[in-house]
């Protein structure tokens, strides 16, 4: 990891409880990014924030060590019981993510930590919520439905946590977070965080409503891409795209991509001729049973699977370091879309490839993506060589349906927050 996007503030200079320096002691984290360096001093005071900066700045630590500082220190009653804290994501991806950096950064505090989300695990989620736990940290509509079941109460909230609050919107969840936000304690009673890569006036307007109103704090490069993304344009007409995709992935060390395309349909036919012509690769979609999803996800993260494909809602949340190069097979409709596509690569200071194809169908997205960025996206002419010679696809075979055989079948809970019983809770180094 490049070191050249932390700051010189470190965290042993601010006044962060010692058992969360303990774990960031342990998680080699020393330094701040400049999105931490900008909104903890204020968080660890207590004061709410919104925060905006690009993906891939540390904005997930961020609010973790300031949700764990604000906990650690301030003690509760013998017989309180939590959840204390709670971290919304709008997809279970991004939810798990979050989910293993609190585990990390938290190993020293004695907080309970439960990821809950959908599409799998819905009895051991269940089980871990009445058994008793500090912090949940989800995507809405689970939390919604055990909350709704009572398995867990929302009245001792102390600090709640939005993430990529503009994901929110574009998913559809903001009913569900207003449906959580007014059960809690009111937003004075609670340290509200909300960060995103984009702060719009819809955001700020829900943060304006529920979330105290919180101080907008913005860290912007001079552009909105990442600083690191190498990107290059180029005008490929719609029939030539897949043979150009595969013959440029056979000319590089593709690594660890990502392609984006605007329809499922497309992502599965591209990954049907990758396939065919000896690239293995796979579809990221929302269909696919959760526990794929993360077999498809850690197979990309060791490098086993080289090449994933997926639409915008699908990959949404999918923080993956050292992801070598972003293809947009397809230009996106939302000029956001392309800054959050591109993000994908380049994180954390290192450098990476983002490569866009504009044909006759999304060339149109161009000007409105250039516009946004406030500068031209880097063309060059199409190599020849790039243009492969198509073997057929492999697609995979659809389920049996119809007359075929079938088979015969038959017819809230107590926290145990010891760490604030004893704000002294800390771990020998």
């Amino acid at each position: 990891m490049s070191e050249t996007h932390l700051t010189d503030q470190r965290f042993t200079d601010l006044p962060i409880h010692d058992a969360v320096l303990d774990g960031l002691d342990e998680a080699g984290l020393t330094h701040c990014t400049p999105i931490q360096a900008e909104t903890l001093p204020r968080t660890l005071a207590g004061g709410n924030i919104a925060g905006e900066a690009q993906t891939g700045t540390g904005k997930t630590a961020a609010f973790v060590i300031a949700t764990l500082h604000h906990l650690m220190s301030h003690p509760v009653d013998e017989d309180a019981v939590g959840p204390w804290a709670i971290m919304l994501a709008p997809t279970r991806e991004l939810a798990l993510q979050i989910y293993n950096d609190a585990e990390q950064i938290g190993a020293y505090t004695g907080l309970k930590f439960a990821a809950v989300y959908g599409g799998t695990g819905y009895d051991s989620q269940r089980q871990q919520l009445q058994d008793g736990v500090d912090v949940i940290i989800g995507t809405p509509g689970r939390i919604i439905d055990f909350y709704k079941q009572k398995v867990f109460s929302l009245r001792n909230i102390e600090v709640v946590v939005l993430d990529e609050a503009d994901r929110m919107f574009d998913l559809g969840f903001i009913s569900d977070i207003r449906f959580l936000l007014r059960r809690m304690p009111k937003a004075e009673q609670r340290l509200n965080l909300l960060f995103s890569a984009t702060l719009s006036y819809r955001v700020m307007e829900l943060a304006w409503e529920h979330m105290g109103d919180p101080p907008r704090v913005a860290v912007e490069s001079e552009q909105r891409t990442a600083d690191h993304v190498r990107q290059t344009l180029y005008h490929v007409a719609k029939e030539d795209k897949t043979s150009f995709v595969v013959g440029l992935l056979q000319h590089i060390d593709p690594r660890r991509t990502l392609i984006f395309a605007n329809t499922k349909r497309a992502a599965e036919r591209l990954v049907g001729y990758l396939k065919g012509n000896g690239i293995d690769a796979a579809v990221i979609s929302g269909d696919i049973p959760q526990n794929k999803r993360e077999q498809l996800l850690e197979r990309f993260r060791s490098g086993d699977l080289p090449v994933l494909v997926g639409t915008d809602v699908a990959a949404r949340g999918l923080h993956i370091d050292a992801v070598s190069h972003v293809i947009n097979f397809d230009l996106p409709h939302d000029p956001e879309d392309y800054v959050h596509r591109i993000g994908r690569t380049a994180r954390a200071g290192e450098s990476g490839d983002a490569i866009s194809l504009a044909c006759d169908e999304y060339v149109f997205s161009l000007p409105d993506i250039e516009a946004y960025l406030s500068t031209k996206i880097p063309s060059a002419p199409p190599p020849a060589e790039y243009f492969a010679e198509l073997a057929p696809p492999k697609m995979p075979r659809k389920p049996r349906s119809g007359n075929g055989p079938r088979r015969s079948g038959g017819q809230g809970g107590r926290s145990s927050s010891s760490r604030r019983r004893s704000s002294t809770a800390r771990s020998s180094r």
